[in-house]
């Protein structure tokens, strides 16, 4: 899983805690992050993922296109590409939007809701992960949805404690509580994704199934680690143990595109990466990328992200501020 972690470092995910909300059956909301959850000094990122973390009690979770799933406390809700949901004490009842119960919290504390018909008790905390490169082929690769049971698999008591402790820091109020429930939303969305690909079924295609081919998972880590090397399908084919025609065949089978051209897009988002973390000049970051002039590298950089290098480092640098 080389590859994947790789991956997961450069999309750089930003964590952040929108509420903490009771609810008392029954009980329905619909749930989505859209630009007005975002505090006015702080721009909402290119691409989110949201998420809730199911502190207390039990609720009943509803995508369009997924089956019906009860999630009980302990676990967290992953949205890869922030997809409308319901949620409720139930299968029926009328949804409520969600930012029509939001209430203001206290000065410097989390906004609330509380909701419902006084019954069984379920408190769950909503926020999101947000990242500045939109399009990445993680965000494609993952489904629609996500349970993770925090307290399932080896890294369970860690991750359990962890999370318990910070919600038990964020009800006394605690100074610092929302940034380390925030910074635990990075790594269980790591973890999600870790979970996810281990449980893919052998055979199946996609970009989380190469990595997991012995051959072309050798290939994509080469890719990922050394993105400033000229690499051709010969030189990967050898390294990945296959001959040019049969790893360019298995490579598309796999991820979709032939490794060339993946290798161009994946040049690209690091390339994003690099304008957004460093103070590299464009020319140098386009030499490392592959490019032989600035020119050839900002025209294919727009194409890609709809601005030029330059203005993309404005933007990005703009909303990390």
């Amino acid at each position: 899983m080389d590859a994947l972690l790789d991956v997961l470092r450069t999309i750089r995910l930003s964590g952040g805690l929108f509420l903490e909300a009771d609810f008392s059956a029954p009980w329905c909301v619909l749930s989505e992050v859209v630009p007005d959850d975002f505090p006015r000094d702080i721009a909402p990122p290119a691409h989110v993922v949201a998420y809730h973390y199911v502190v207390e009690g039990r609720l009943m979770l509803s995508v369009d296109g997924e089956p019906k799933k009860l999630v009980d406390a302990g676990s967290i809700i992953v949205f890869p590409r922030n997809a409308r949901h319901r949620l409720g004490s139930g299968s029926d009842g009328i949804a409520v939007p969600m930012d029509d119960l939001i209430q203001s919290g206290d000065a410097g504390g989390l906004a609330r809701i509380d909701f419902g018909g006084g019954g069984q008790a379920t408190r769950i905390l909503c926020g999101y992960l947000g990242s500045d490169t939109p399009g990445h082929p993680i965000f494609a690769a993952l489904p629609k949805v996500m349970t993770l049971d925090v307290s399932d698999g080896a890294s369970g008591n860690w991750i359990e404690s962890s999370i318990r402790y910070a919600a038990t820091e964020l009800e006394t109020r605690r100074t610092g509580s929302i940034s380390i429930l925030s910074k635990l939303a990075e790594l269980l969305f790591v973890e999600a994704v870790r979970r996810y690909a281990d449980s893919m079924p052998c055979g199946q295609s996609g970009w989380l199934s190469g990595l997991r081919d012995p051959s072309i998972g050798r290939a994509l880590a080469l890719v990922h680690g050394q993105t400033a090397r000229r690499w051709t399908a010969v030189e990967l084919a050898r390294e990945a143990g296959l001959s040019r025609s049969a790893f360019t065949d298995r490579f598309i089978a796999l991820i979709g595109v032939p490794p060339i051209r993946y290798l161009a897009q994946w040049r690209l988002q690091n390339a994003a990466a690099q304008l957004r973390d460093t103070t590299d000049t464009i020319a140098k970051i386009a030499y490392e990328s592959g490019y032989e002039s600035e020119a050839a590298f900002s025209r294919a950089f727009k194409r890609a992200f709809g601005s030029p290098p330059a203005t993309w480092r404005r933007q990005a640098l703009g909303t990390a501020a």
